[in-house]
């Protein structure tokens, strides 16, 4: 297959770059290197064997010859961070959803026979995951609301009799909600994608990655995974800063089951014109992360609890991940296993902390309370 992965020399997308072109396939990679993730200078563990162009995804002059011939489109680009989304509006939702638009409108102006286009969501759509109260059964809450969050109530409340709801797996039926500009773009991508792909025929599958680590994340980006952040931290020997008390949850997926997930969505039809978690069905609290990953270190340093909150902050979200594994996807590895692997790397990585400048920013903004 002649396979065309934009943003493929990032984080997720190198992989997926690796994997495919282990399997015989022919790759080509559209990259802008968004200097917030590589710095000013190219990864280092860019496949030999892929084809580079250096270009956003929002022009067609940099577009039409990377999508020229192509059969398969894995669409990894866009702009990653939730807090930062929410100040810097413009330019996630040019990148975001122009960058997909402009991608779509290509394929389809220019008639191009795209066999499968897999596009990568986010968890992020879900806004809180399900719950259950022990009186009304399965439940949607919304946001918690800043009263309750300034009394250190954290966890959630049945919407409709207010008694503590128990965080539950979520499926993909959960209704949407989206609570930060990178979470409505990240929606706006899927549905964009699935809707033209239906419309004029295109298989197209979207994947809602859930919290996603491993080696090649960058970790001097104050904006992306909580892992890579807290890393961060620790090599510089500061603590992790954790908002709220720690207690929070979230689904960990290693990388490799990432690609796991996409391949197999090109490599079967069973998944065509659907959305799927990719997780693990297994909730970890932020604040564990954070200890583990000092212990791995070997770094004497425990996570900050600010009891601080930030705005659009969820309480818990895990994935329930029975659809996608009846397409043949297994999570192949445990959260132990993936941190040591993550540390084994981190500690040969160069990492400049810049979380507190990052939270700096938010706070002057009204984004952080307590």
């Amino acid at each position: 297959m002649k396979i065309l992965v934009t943003g493929g020399a990032g984080f997720i997308g190198s992989h997926l770059v690796d994997a495919l072109v282990s399997k015989g396939h022919s790759v080509r990679v559209l990259d802008m290197l968004e200097p917030q993730v590589h710095g000013q200078s190219k990864p280092t563990y860019l496949n030999a064997k892929a084809d580079y162009l250096w270009g956003d995804v929002r022009d067609r002059n940099s577009l039409r010859p990377a999508l020229a011939g192509i059969e398969v489109v894995f669409h990894e680009a866009a702009q990653v961070g939730v807090g930062q989304s929410m100040y810097e509006i413009e330019k996630y939702v040019a990148h975001n959803c122009g960058g997909t638009a402009v991608l779509l409108e290509t394929i389809v102006s220019d008639k191009l026979p795209i066999r499968k286009l897999v596009v990568a969501s986010s968890m992020s759509i879900y806004g809180e995951g399900q719950y259950r109260c022990p009186s009304c059964g399965p439940v949607f809450p919304p946001l918690r609301e800043e009263a309750q969050l300034a009394a250190n109530d954290w966890e959630m409340h049945c919407p409709k009799c207010n008694k503590q709801a128990a965080a539950q797996p979520t499926p993909e039926e959960k209704p949407l909600f989206p609570t930060s500009v990178y979470a409505v773009s990240k929606r706006d991508q899927e549905e964009l994608c699935l809707s033209v792909g239906r419309s004029y025929r295109i298989p197209t599958v979207a994947l809602r990655y859930f919290n996603v680590y491993g080696p090649r994340q960058s970790l001097s980006n104050p904006y992306t995974g909580v892992c890579a952040i807290f890393s961060s931290r620790i090599k510089n020997k500061k603590p992790p800063i954790v908002y709220e008390d720690g207690a929070q949850s979230r689904d960990f997926v290693h990388v490799r089951d990432i690609v796991q997930a996409n391949v197999l969505a090109m490599e079967t039809n069973g998944a065509d014109y659907g959305s799927f978690n990719v997780g693990t069905g297994v909730a970890t609290s932020i604040a564990r992360i954070g200890e583990v990953l000092a212990e791995l270190y070997g770094i004497p340093v425990k996570p900050e609890l600010t009891r601080k909150f930030r705005a659009g902050d969820i309480r818990h979200c895990v994935a329930d991940i029975s659809r996608i594994q009846k397409l043949g996807y297994a999570p192949s590895m445990k959260l132990a296993e993936g941190l040591r692997e993550l540390v084994n790397w981190g500690k040969d990585i160069s990492a400049e902390d810049r979380v507190e400048q990052a939270a700096r920013e938010l706070e002057a903004r009204g984004l952080t309370k307590g």
